[in-house]
């Protein structure tokens, strides 16, 4: 099975470098253009989406002819008190500074933490290859989140590299390949093959890219 997993295009907060997670805001004028320009899967007939809105719209117009299946569990990770909010505003706040110097994988203050949201979105993309196993689909798209993009390619690249690696720019991914008769007993990617330009991990950490 073939998977194309493609994170959404920009919104305004990604442009205003704001952590937003659970938010739901949509494409913004940039972000509807670039994905337009994206690689579109017209050929695909089946995306798994995020129940937020930027995910679904940039599903409309890269997978145009595609029944779309929302998976709520591939939602962004909620940063809780710093949803909303940028590095440079929550410069003198304790709790961010805490949590920016336990390199961000920490619990947010009523939001998620990098493990807990982790292990839902990995759980959540279990769910999207049994459906699409059910189905009998050799090739589907996920439309999703930067956040969603990193768990899942951490879950089951098995590749020895940090978390933060696995971070992409909008409108980019990864297309990936993976055995469903063996996924039960081993859930992995047979290969996998990055498409558009990595991301700035840093930079995301210090919430410059927003989500």
């Amino acid at each position: 099975m073939e998977l194309i997993i493609l994170r959404h295009g920009k919104t305004a907060a990604n442009l205003e470098g704001r952590y937003n997670g659970r938010t739901d805001d949509p494409l913004c004028e940039e972000g509807a253009a670039e994905a337009r320009a994206a690689k579109a899967y017209p050929d695909i007939g089946v995306v798994y989406v995020s129940p937020l809105l930027r995910a679904r719209q940039t599903a409309e117009i890269c997978f145009p002819n595609a029944e779309q299946i929302v998976i709520d569990d591939l939602r962004e990770m909620d940063f809780g008190d710093f949803e909303g909010r940028t590095a440079e505003e929550m410069q003198e706040d304790p709790a961010y500074r805490t949590w920016v110097a336990g390199n961000c994988t920490g619990v947010c203050p009523n939001g998620e933490s990098i493990p807990i949201f982790a292990a839902r979105a990995a759980k959540a993309f279990g769910r999207v290859v049994d459906d699409a196993a059910r189905r009998g689909l050799k090739r589907a798209g996920v439309a999703v989140h930067g956040g969603v993009i990193m768990a899942v390619m951490d879950a089951f690249a098995h590749e020895n590299v940090p978390y933060f690696d696995w971070y992409v720019l909008n409108c980019g991914g990864f297309r990936v390949e993976l055995d469903e008769a063996n996924w039960a007993k081993q859930p992995g990617f047979t290969s996998y093959e990055r498409f558009g330009e990595a991301g700035d991990s840093q930079a995301m950490l210090e919430g410059t890219n927003g989500k």
